[in-house]
């Protein structure tokens, strides 16, 4: 079973991102060192919108990558000893697919679960949802280094 609900506050004080690159607004589950659940909720404020695209806004889909990898990396800094004296560094992604464009007003749900660890490098896999539809996935690694 997943432990604790992770609000803003404890997001920012694992992740250096900050306004307007802070991606993910809660975590919902975790499990250390194995999987974890974010989510994010995408209102017409968002600042990406006034140019992608007026009229028809769009989150772009490299921000839904950003934001599963935000997701990743609170889930390693929450798998370590003194997650506050590390950061998380993106090293690779791989098998990125866009499956259906993500508009204000979706809650975006970030499954990520951990497929390998070699000392201080993580792999994972990940999947964005709207309600149960798949938005996007890939796989991704980073490494865990003192800040």
């Amino acid at each position: 079973m997943g432990e604790q609900v992770l609000d803003i506050n404890k997001i920012m004080s694992l992740l250096p991102h900050r306004y307007p690159f802070l991606l993910i607004d809660r975590i919902l589950e975790w499990e250390s060192a194995k999987r974890i659940i974010g989510i994010k909720n995408v209102t017409i404020n968002e600042p990406f919108f006034q140019g992608h695209f007026p009229g028809h806004p769009i989150m772009p889909g490299v921000l839904l990558i950003e934001a599963m990898a935000q997701t990743a990396g609170v889930l390693a800094l929450m798998s370590t000893a003194e997650p506050e004296k590390k950061v998380l560094y993106f090293m690779s992604i791989d098998k990125a697919k866009f499956r259906k464009p993500v508009v204000p007003g979706d809650q975006v749900r970030f499954e990520l679960e951990i497929i390998k660890t070699r000392g201080n490098i993580h792999s994972f896999k990940g999947v964005s949802k709207v309600g149960t539809v798949v938005v996007a996935e890939a796989e991704m690694m980073a490494m865990i280094v003192d800040k």
